[in-house]
């Protein structure tokens, strides 16, 4: 099946809000941001990197320096070990569950060639 990508539009009623996509051969399909007032929410898979371990680390979330400073601050018991962690790559999402499926889909490699192979191309 082949993907079609539409413009879409928001219209703001009553506070809520309403999305238009177009129909094409009977089927909608619709690429958005949810938008919440005049924010787009995005969500972000992220990878840091302790050269002290020499490891990577691959997660997701909404605010990836809020993110890594925690992770610096020792607030996470899979990370405290490794610091300082540094940013190295951000890849950002529309939905929550698409940036979940890219970091699963990241860890399920198991591979470092991997990890070191999509910061070197920034894909």
């Amino acid at each position: 099946m082949e993907r079609v990508y539409i413009s879409h539009y928001f219209l703001a009623l009553n506070g809520a809000v309403a999305q238009l996509g177009e129909r094409l051969n009977g089927i909608q399909e619709v690429v958005s941001s949810i938008l919440i007032g005049s924010t787009i929410k995005q969500y972000f898979v992220y990878i840091i990197y302790s050269e002290s371990l020499d490891r990577y680390y691959t997660g997701h979330t909404q605010d990836a320096p809020h993110r890594l400073t925690k992770h610096n601050a020792g607030y996470e018991k899979s990370t405290k070990s490794g610091i300082p962690w540094v940013l190295k790559h951000t890849e950002s999402f529309i939905s929550r569950s698409e940036a979940m499926q890219r970091e699963n889909e990241i860890k399920r490699k198991k591979s470092r060639k991997y990890i070191e192979w999509i910061i070197a191309e920034g894909k």
